[in-house]
């Protein structure tokens, strides 16, 4: 069943909708004030005017004025009442008087001068002194204010519509001419595939959000493509790690099996189980990396550094010729998980003492709020030019760095580097007097 929809698909119809109808209540809103306002400017000026007759007739009756005599001696103009209190002026009929106002006299205290009582006037009262009558004065309203607030209305009347059509069009063609560009935009991501990731989405100069959509969008492309191909090098380098143990297995089988009797069985099988052993590492390495790769979550808690790296040498084998020693200037906590930090402290003992002459040293400290974890060695080092390379999966550095009888997978600092990236630290390659120096950086806990 279809849902019903209040407004449009199209977002510019949309916007130019809700700004036809939000400019038309502000503006309707605006226009009632400002008659009523200009409406309400009118009555003071008549009021004043009231009071002013109020009071010169309260004047001419506490002089001894009767009611019925006022009017001749207030010919300035009529409306007005004076009475007393309660007294009921419509029991009798009235008596005219001739001249040039039309005066109504009921009862020798009612009298009541035209015009009087009418919608467009305003009334003030007053009282004379000893109370005993009562004054009512009224006066028009301008009729010129009045003609000028009438014509206000007529005016606003048709303008406020026709206002709030216009502003909907200007949104309308203001939105259609933004979105014009996300077409763009639209249409060039939704012709790239995977294998034209190079390509990017036309940022236009107008600097507004839809510039920051398409640097963000072209940002985002560059990243996949990037991450495309670090995947499909990634790729074929465990292919070809995991196809040479594989070759020498394949290797081995068959001249065993073409000559049984000419060859060691058991040398042959231990060095088999070498190659599963190599193959079962590299394929290890490869599921962390994809684990890290994914920043799948792992169980974190407080672990106290000092404890895990003087746990680690503990429980090191010892190396001929090369010696592990540690320096703990301080005991940070940071928050983590126990078995990846030991991981990542496994892999970068395992490169210095790889490529150590004879000592590997382990430091620890503190530093501007963050762990400071420093591995060095006393090798030949790192060239500058290769600093950032060493990260890189399955890069193995060549000349004294390289040892064909122990050398790694090319993982390992690659696995490190990820694991302190997923706990929120770097690693980098320090400046050292001499050797490699590797440093992590992890935020305290």
């Amino acid at each position: 069943m279809a849902r019903f929809r209040i407004l449009p698909r199209s977002t510019r119809w949309r916007v130019s909708l809700l700004a036809a109808l939000a400019s038309a209540v502000v503006l309707g809103l605006g226009s009632f004030w400002f008659v009523n306002a200009l409406q309400s400017s009118l009555e003071p000026n008549a009021g004043a005017r009231a009071s002013d007759k109020a009071d010169t007739l309260v004047a001419l009756l506490n002089s001894g004025v009767a009611p019925a005599d006022v009017p001749q001696r207030y010919p300035k103009g009529g409306g007005y009442l004076i009475g007393r209190q309660a007294a009921d002026c419509s029991l009798d009929s009235p008596k005219r008087f001739s001249g040039d106002q039309p005066v109504e006299v009921y009862a020798p205290d009612c009298v009541i001068v035209q015009p009087f009582g009418r919608d467009d006037q305003v009334y003030r009262t007053a009282r004379t002194k000893d109370g005993r009558y009562a004054v009512v004065s009224a006066e028009k309203l301008d009729p010129v204010g009045l003609e000028t607030v009438a014509t206000a209305r007529q005016i606003l009347w048709g303008a406020v519509p026709a206002a709030s059509l216009f502003i909907g069009a200007v949104a309308w063609f203001a939105v259609r001419r933004s979105l014009r560009a996300v077409g763009t935009i639209r249409a060039e991501v939704d012709g790239i595939r995977a294998r034209d990731l190079g390509r990017r989405v036309p940022v236009p100069d107008s600097g507004d959000e839809i510039t920051e959509l398409a640097v963000t969008m072209n940002a985002m492309l560059a990243r996949l493509d990037e991450s495309v191909r670090r995947q499909s090098r990634f790729t074929a380098d465990a292919s070809h790690e995991l196809r040479t143990p594989l070759a020498s297995m394949r290797t081995q089988l068959e001249v065993q099996l073409a000559h049984p009797d000419r060859l060691d069985w058991r040398r042959s099988v231990e060095n088999a189980v070498l190659d599963v052993s190599r193959m079962e590492t590299l394929t290890g390495d490869l599921l962390l990396l994809s684990k890290l790769d994914a920043d799948q979550p792992a169980g974190t808690g407080r672990i106290a550094l000092a404890d895990l790296v003087t746990g680690h040498v503990a429980a090191r084998l010892p190396r001929d010729g090369v010696e592990v020693r540690t320096e703990i200037h301080a005991a940070p906590v940071v928050r983590g998980h126990a078995g990846r930090l030991e991981r990542l402290l496994r892999n970068l003992v395992d490169n210095a003492e790889r490529h150590a002459g004879s000592r590997v040293t382990i430091t620890l400290a503190e530093d501007g709020g963050q762990a400071v974890l420093t591995v060095r060695d006393d090798g030949p080092g790192i060239p500058a030019e290769h600093r950032e390379r060493v990260f890189d999966r399955f890069v193995r550095l060549d000349d004294d760095r390289a040892r064909e009888d122990d050398g790694g997978s090319g993982l390992g600092l690659a696995i490190a580097a990820e694991i302190a990236r997923t706990h929120g630290g770097t690693l980098r390659v320090a400046e050292g007097t001499s050797g490699a120096w590797l440093e992590l950086r992890l935020p305290l806990a």
